[in-house]
């Protein structure tokens, strides 16, 4: 088994893939982080949340938000929500809605990241954070038909055309650190050119 061709053809893969989504999802990732920016200038707090793999990300996100380990700033105000011990994907639902009542405010902003293609795993969450009357960026796969009906018209969708599962994870990675850098330089200034 030649493991340098299968390592070179998935990083070809991901290289390709990103590269044709970026004329696509340029512009939603942009207002996805103005919006955040917004939010955190008028003293509110980020909320991330996603099942399995994408809870994975949502924690990613957060910690750099958290703390950026190339530069000193002060950290700024992101948690992940987590479903706890419940492995029912519906009772995983409730947990998180639960966790944005409890905690969020108006002032806030939740982040859901879902790249399953079919109902949102974070259904729950998004309703409650329409509830509390938060703005919301979804990280959405473009076949999951079910959050895009979810969001309102002044929400933000960035949805990934992908097949695979994996594709939509190594998509949305690339998307949250942008969101990320995006955030930091509107908050910060470049620190490229300091």
């Amino acid at each position: 088994m030649d493991h340098y061709q299968i390592i070179a053809g998935r990083f070809q893969q991901t290289m390709e893939a990103v590269a044709m989504s970026v004329d696509q999802l340029a512009e939603p990732i942009a207002r996805g982080s103005e919006m955040m920016t917004q939010v955190l200038l008028n003293d509110g707090k980020i909320f991330c949340c996603g099942l399995g793999l994408d809870a994975a990300l949502a924690q990613l996100f957060c910690s750099l938000l958290l703390e950026n380990p190339a530069r000193e700033r002060p950290a700024l105000p992101a948690f992940n929500l987590g479903p706890g011990a419940a492995l029912q994907e519906d009772a995983a639902g409730h947990a998180l809605a639960r966790q944005v009542r409890a905690l969020a405010a108006d002032s806030d902003l939740l982040l859901v990241i879902d790249s399953g293609p079919e109902r949102s795993a974070c259904a729950g969450a998004l309703h409650a954070a329409r509830e509390k009357g938060m703005p919301v960026v979804a990280m959405g796969n473009a076949l999951n038909g079910s959050l895009a009906a979810a969001l309102n018209a002044g929400d933000v969708h960035i949805a990934v055309e992908a097949r695979q599962r994996g594709q939509c994870v190594e998509l949305h990675t690339m998307v949250a650190l942008g969101l990320c850098q995006l955030i930091e330089t509107s908050l910060f200034g470049d620190y490229h050119q300091e």
